[in-house]
């Protein structure tokens, strides 16, 4: 059997890179929103005080993350400057 490969330059185009970055914010801002979604939940469905603190600190950490995410998009003009400060304002108010 004979295997053939086809050996093409690899082209690095800057508008490919600028594009394949945005499309990676938008997919961990989707991604930590979910993941907000889920640490409220669990928050709101749990009694002991351990578990408490736990969902505590990982809403936390989802939010600071959500937060980074919103200024990066913001930064490489993804989200309408009216969008981002009333998300980011938002969760300002909620910490």
């Amino acid at each position: 059997m004979k295997i053939f490969f086809r050996q093409s330059p690899c082209h690095f185009d800057a508008d490919d890179e600028i594009e394949q970055k945005k499309l990676s914010i938008r997919e961990e801002l989707l991604e930590a929103k979910h993941a907000l979604e889920i640490a409220y939940s669990g928050f709101d469905n749990v009694t002991d005080p351990d578990l408490i603190d736990c969902y505590i600190y990982e809403v936390n950490a989802v939010m600071k993350r959500y937060k980074f995410l919103l200024e990066q998009a913001a930064k490489n003009n993804l989200l309408p400057e009216e969008t981002y400060n009333e998300t980011y304002h938002n969760l300002t108010l909620t910490n």
